[in-house]
């Protein structure tokens, strides 16, 4: 479906476009009557007003522009979290390299929030998102196809929908199976919410299914599974604290990711916990901090940085030549960090 212009909203309402116009900078130039007929006219219309456009119309120095470049957004999880900085800093470079801008936003698991970022990005007329998605779904897809917005999934899966991800399964295999490697432990699990609309829900039981799989013919307790409600470093303080209140403290852990696992060796080298005589852990990104903690940190790395860019190149790629596009789902391979954890 083709986005309406401001001519049809005028068309529509019977009044002017600088009437339109009007209402949409300066109301309180326009009778109440003719603001309520163009509003009603917006919405039977769908109108979004071309933000980039309104702006773009003249440089910082006066001189018209004509040909504006073109524009995608960015929608990650979590900026707080180093592994979608990374992904993003991934998916900017490929952009850049092509020639177009990327608008970055958050949606913090959030899928209003996220409908507010996707809104400012189609008043911003981007060609198109690459996201990680917070409950998006087919429709919303399909709707904002209509609005000539491409969408490309990072770590998410749709069907008719091109996205880049990862092996988490093999990653959680990868991670267990190492802690196994020299005797059987009592294990633990600690990962963040394994429902819900949040982007990294799937990833995280991928996760717990390649460790499930890990443990398959071993002689040793049912894991302990604890979810925390956020991913972070004070998140895995918590965890640990929890860990070592149970009546038998598992002799490894398998963090969901590596914020996590910081926090969690930093509170058990607190109480004076032998790591990883005592207990092992790992974690999951390799983001910088892993090496750098006090007792470097064995992880699971994702290809961050290729993730992004793959992602932004399917994006590319699908923006370029809308019809007839193959859509792709790419899967990428973890690969195990052994260091002192573990």
């Amino acid at each position: 479906m083709p986005r309406t212009s401001i001519r049809e909203v005028a068309r529509r309402a019977g009044v002017s476009v600088g009437t339109v116009s009007n209402v949409l900078n300066r109301p309180d130039l326009v009778a109440e009557d003719t603001r309520s007929r163009v509003r009603s006219a917006i919405d039977e219309l769908g109108f979004v007003r071309n933000e980039s456009a309104r702006r773009l119309r003249q440089d910082p120095d006066g001189h018209r522009v004509t040909t504006p470049r073109r524009t995608l957004g960015l929608i990650l999880a979590d900026l707080a979290n180093p592994f979608y900085t990374d992904m993003a800093r991934g998916a900017e470079e490929a952009m850049d390299a092509a020639g177009v801008d990327a608008i970055w936003a958050t949606n913090d698991g959030d899928p209003a929030k996220q409908d507010r970022c996707l809104d400012l990005l189609s008043a911003q007329r981007a060609a198109g998102v690459l996201i990680t998605p917070a409950g998006l779904d087919g429709d919303r897809v399909a709707r904002l196809r209509e609005h000539g917005i491409s969408v490309v999934l990072v770590d998410a899966l749709l069907p008719g929908v091109c996205s880049a991800t990862v092996d988490h399964v093999a990653g959680g295999y990868a991670a267990v199976t190492h802690l196994l490697r020299e005797r059987p432990r009592r294990i633990a699990f600690v990962t963040g919410a394994l429902t819900g609309p949040s982007p990294t829900s799937r990833p995280l039981r991928d996760r717990l299914v390649g460790a499930a799989r890990a443990l398959e013919g071993v002689d040793m307790d049912k894991p302990a599974i604890l979810s925390e409600p956020t991913m972070s470093t004070t998140a895995g303080q918590a965890a640990a604290r929890r860990l070592l209140a149970l009546k038998r403290p598992p002799s490894a852990v398998f963090c969901a990711n590596d914020m996590m696992a910081i926090g969690l060796l930093n509170e058990l080298i607190r109480v004076g916990v032998k790591v990883p005589a005592e207990i092992a852990v790992v974690g999951y990104d390799d983001i910088e901090l892993a090496e750098t903690s006090a007792i470097p940190l064995t992880t699971v790395r994702q290809p961050r940085h290729q993730l992004g860019r793959i992602a932004a190149e399917l994006l590319l790629a699908e923006t370029a030549y809308t019809d007839g596009h193959l859509h792709r789902q790419i899967v990428l391979t973890p690969e195990l960090v052994i260091r002192d954890s573990a």
